[in-house]
């Protein structure tokens, strides 16, 4: 395949540019959150009510730039399922992870395009480096990391930047500049010389090109 000839470093992002959802998984998901802190409300409800805590916390984060964890998401869903979080401990919330993180596993996001593997490895071949910038919620860095090893394509990658790691969300220029940062201790490089691919016009192309990268919107 033809590589860009202008850029050096490709930075991408993950969600709906890399991989996407199993159907299987939220549903799942959404039912052990019912069972796991025994919620009264109907199944529907807890699915709905966690999916617009979802947008929303995505949606802070890109306005602040600033990283909503997890944690923080639960809680605030599950007060608003009526359940009483002066109750709630940082075990359960631990343990509700861990086993929604064997459940990711289990269903695993698929690759949205299977030539993926092939377009890394052209891109390593040509002499470019590769990089992973991705908002995180409910998902975090360590788990996306497995996934990418077992899609085999983490020894294309230079480097991965989680926003549950690193602090910053896109479209922050804190979360640009550390791409940066990281590319050129590889390299020199000037900013055009890198190209950050992803789906969202904001937080992906509006971000990169406010910094100063190009920017491919797909």
């Amino acid at each position: 395949m033809k590589i860009p000839a202008s850029c050096c470093h490709f930075s991408f992002d993950l969600w709906l540019t890399l991989i996407r959802s199993n159907p299987a998984f939220k549903a799942r998901r959404n039912a052990l959150f019912k069972s796991f802190f025994a919620i009264g409300e109907p199944l529907e409800k807890v699915a709905r009510v966690i999916r617009h805590h979802d947008v929303l916390a995505n949606r802070i984060s890109e306005i602040t730039g600033q990283h909503i964890h997890a944690e923080q998401i639960y809680c605030q869903v599950l007060h608003e399922l009526n359940v009483n979080i002066n109750e709630l401990t940082q075990e359960e919330i631990t343990s509700f992870q861990a086993e929604t993180d064997q459940l990711f596993m289990h269903y695993k996001p698929v690759l949205i395009n299977s030539s993926i593997r092939s377009y890394f490895q052209a891109i390593k071949t040509a002499g470019r480096t590769i990089s992973i910038l991705s908002n995180t919620a409910f998902i975090k860095g360590a788990i996306l990391r497995r996934l990418l090893d077992h899609y085999e394509l983490s020894e294309f990658i230079s480097f991965q930047l989680y926003s549950d790691e690193t602090g910053f969300s896109k479209p922050a220029a804190g979360a640009f500049d550390l791409v940066f940062r990281h590319a050129t201790a590889i390299r020199p490089l000037s900013k055009p010389d890198i190209l950050h691919i992803g789906d969202n016009p904001a937080a992906d192309y509006q971000g990169a090109i406010n910094y100063g990268f190009k920017a491919m919107l797909i």
